[in-house]
């Protein structure tokens, strides 16, 4: 038993370990776009046939950073409600979940990737999973922001909907290709698009949690 035990910690810590990596070089190649298994299975101190003993393929491995984004963004979000003494007004729910989302940069990236591709390059019960988790995650945080504020669990919800799908966009807007961020220097009048990610995207959530919030 304590073989089997030790066997299946070391096989967690592996699984860590590539996902991990696969952040840790989105981060600084910047966009998951970049990352490649080869990267990953380096990074992570495995060997590069490894890989294929936790994931199918690398879409597979960004699912599951995705699926791991979720449970951040979840824990994070609880943490934040936490220690609060009072119900947070609107304007304050929204402050929580900008903090909380800008705060995981890679996975506001994997947001855009995970509805493009990543769900559909996975067989259907990795898809289900994923699906099945993320949901569970954004029913938590909608519990833990309505306990904490006036706010409805209809109202708590379009926000955290806004807040994913501004993220995801934001996010690609603001992280330009190499291509675009010249030209974007060349036309300066383009460049608005290339917007700053975090004040622009706190803006819109106050004010669409004011709306949400408004008799």
């Amino acid at each position: 038993m304590k073989e089997r035990a030790r066997s299946l910690e070391d096989k967690q810590q592996r699984f860590d370990a590539l996902l991990d990596a696969a952040e840790a070089l989105a981060a600084e190649l910047g966009g998951v776009r970049f990352v490649t298994v080869a990267a990953v299975t380096e990074r992570a101190g495995l060997h590069r046939t490894g890989v294929r003993r936790y994931f199918a393929n690398k879409e597979e491995l960004l699912l599951e950073l995705a699926e791991r984004g979720w449970a951040q963004w979840r824990d994070a979000i609880k943490r934040r409600v936490a220690t609060q003494r009072r119900k947070l007004k609107p304007a304050e729910v929204a402050d929580v979940v900008a903090d909380t989302i800008t705060a995981l940069p890679v996975f506001c990236d994997l947001l855009t990737h995970a509805i493009l591709s990543l769900e559909g390059s996975v067989d259907i019960e990795r898809a289900r999973r994923y699906k099945t988790n993320a949901f569970a995650a954004f029913d938590e945080m909608v519990g833990a922001l309505v306990q904490a504020s006036g706010m409805t669990a209809e109202q708590v919800a379009n926000l955290l909907t806004t807040a994913g799908m501004l993220a995801a966009g934001f996010w690609q807007a603001s992280h330009p290709t190499e291509t675009l961020a010249r030209l974007y220097e060349q036309v300066p009048a383009w460049g608005h698009v290339a917007l700053d990610f975090g004040p622009r995207l706190r803006h819109l959530l106050k004010a669409t949690a004011l709306g949400l919030a408004r008799p």
